[in-house]
């Protein structure tokens, strides 16, 4: 019976843990989501920074697996390169050993006063920010709660014949304490969960600091568990970027393995929980400067160890070379190339957006977000690809890399909108089991035809710039702003009327309208430049400059 509640107590203890991690994580995101984005926007080519941003974003996100999950979508998305999130890779792990020296700190006694007091402050307030900052504070109480528990729960255990020799057998195979405290690891999503119920062991004397370092051992090792799942079904990046952080987390336990009664003998104190944190700290830091001086090194070979396959290999630039062209002029006429073919591929999403709302179709919905993560990669090498020729530009040829950059800007705003907004109503109409009424789905199938047509006319009229062309546009542009006032309208009186279908569908049915008008604005905006000099058609409102309606 005694073994039974020590269990039960362990684990509970270890639940308010994982549980205060989460919610601790995930507010703090909430918190810091504009730093995080700025963040990342500053990565670059340069490795210390990158280690700089990679401590501080785990810092504040309070996961190293989350950030490194973080990076695997960014560097599927094309939006970052494997040399840039290397150096943040190494900075998360610095970064991740933060709460556990706060853990060692003998916190656990304050962990239910805390959750107390942060739960008053959050149930009274109405402030979003103060709820946000009291439910990161109620988080950290749970953990040092949980941790409190854990402690409670174990110390009994050793009174459990089972347990002391499980943990007699993980003493004497040193190897298999890494394995299973990694799958551990990999299942709660939390090396602090792991070295926290370590330290929880040592602090009761059931295990020593030699042994309790092949826990931080797997811990480390299992953390890297959330980047492999995240970028299961990604892109060779994703896989790149997952696997990079994996190989330096196993690497560096390869180098550490074999000295572990040397390391444990230099810094073993008194105080064995603190002695536990420094063990971790101490680990992540000496393979970090260990492994930052190869970083372009360990680039090259997880390159060679995870290649693209065939079908990812045959995506990417095709018209922008890595070297420098002889001429400005055949510089812009290869960027031009490459936005047409941009064009073309946010044209056919444009086209197959409508088939969305026509019923669930997973192959259709995996070819939408493969396309527009094509479509954000295009969009960065383009725009890199410009910026390099700016300087030396005349002023002719600034003008036509301006109109190519915000003309790719438009189209990967436009890819964004069928991915982010379409895609998504999509979801949500076919999670709630409704269909628009017979007239709604006419209605919005023209919208769509009509976007489509325009669209179409937009990509010729951007490769021949021809003036005609670009008041057709602007026509067929205010065409399908009155269409959508007039549908809107219709929607109404169906909506008084009573009609089931539009009553259910009607919020779903009103923003598709409005996403469809937002695409063939972004679509339109490069022909009021073209228009602006030579407004024969009186298109442009007079004494107002240029329209974005």
């Amino acid at each position: 019976m005694l073994a039974h509640s020590s269990i039960l107590f362990t684990l509970a203890g270890v639940a308010f843990f994982i549980f205060g991690m989460d919610m601790a994580s995930k507010n703090l995101q909430v918190l810091a989501a504009n730093k995080i984005k700025a963040l990342i926007s500053r990565l670059s080519d340069k490795p210390y920074l990158g280690v700089g941003i990679g401590v501080l974003l785990t810092v504040i996100i309070q996961s190293s697996g989350a950030v490194t999950s973080m990076l695997v979508g960014l560097g599927s998305a094309g939006v970052v390169s494997l040399p840039q999130v290397m150096s943040v890779i190494l900075g998360s792990v610095i970064g991740s050993t933060v709460t556990v020296q706060l853990l060692s700190l003998n916190v656990a006694r304050f962990g239910l006063p805390l959750f107390t007091l942060s739960f008053v402050i959050y149930f009274l307030s109405k402030k979003r920010t103060v709820k946000s900052s009291a439910a990161v504070v109620m988080g950290f109480g749970l953990i040092f709660w949980g941790l409190e528990v854990i402690t409670f729960g174990t110390s009994s255990l050793r009174e459990s014949n089972f347990f002391i020799n499980f943990i007699d057998y993980l003493k004497q195979y040193p190897l298999y304490a890494v394995m299973l405290t990694a799958l551990f690891t990999a299942v709660v999503h939390s090396s602090a969960v792991t070295i926290g119920f370590a330290m929880s062991l040592a602090a009761t004397g059931t295990i020593s600091l030699y042994d309790a370092i092949f826990w931080v051992y797997g811990a480390n090792i299992g953390t890297t568990a959330t980047a492999l799942l995240a970028s299961a079904g990604g892109n060779y990046m994703g896989r790149q970027v997952a696997w990079a952080h994996c190989l330096f987390k196993i690497m560096g336990v390869g180098l550490f393995f074999f000295f572990t009664s040397s390391f444990a003998s230099l810094i073993e104190t008194s105080a064995v929980p603190r002695d536990i944190a420094n063990a971790h700290t101490i680990f992540n830091v000496v393979a970090v400067l260990l492994f930052y001086p190869f970083i372009k090194q360990g680039v090259k070979v997880v390159e060679l160890l995870f290649p693209p396959d065939k079908k990812e290999r045959d995506f990417s630039v095709k018209y922008l070379s890595r070297r420098d062209f002889q001429s400005v002029a055949v510089a812009v006429a290869h960027a031009e190339r490459e936005v047409l073919r941009m064009s073309d591929i946010v044209f056919s999403m444009i086209r197959d957006s409508i088939r969305l709302f026509e019923g669930e179709d997973l192959d259709l919905k995996e070819s939408i977000l493969d396309r527009d993560n094509k479509v954000d990669l295009l969009n960065k090498e383009i725009s890199l690809f410009v910026a390099g020729y700016m300087e030396e530009a005349d002023p002719g040829a600034e003008v036509d890399f301006y109109r190519l950059m915000t003309f790719s800007t438009d189209l990967e705003s436009v890819g964004d909108v069928i991915d982010n907004s379409l895609l998504k109503m999509a979801e949500k109409k076919q999670a709630l089991k409704i269909d628009f009424s017979d007239q709604g789905w006419e209605e919005i199938k023209r919208v769509a035809e009509e976007v489509k047509r325009v669209s179409s006319l937009s990509i010729t009229c951007f490769q021949l710039q021809d003036k005609e062309l670009a008041a057709k546009i602007i026509y067929g542009k205010r065409n399908i702003r009155r269409m959508e006032k007039d549908f809107r309208m219709r929607h109404m009186e169906r909506l008084i009327a009573g009609q089931q279908e539009t009553i259910n569908t009607s919020s779903i049915h009103l923003d598709v309208l409005s996403e469809y008008r937002r695409i063939v604005g972004l679509m339109s905006n490069h022909v009021y430049s073209l228009l602006k000099e030579a407004d024969k058609y009186y298109i442009l409102p007079r004494g107002s400059g240029e329209e974005r309606d």
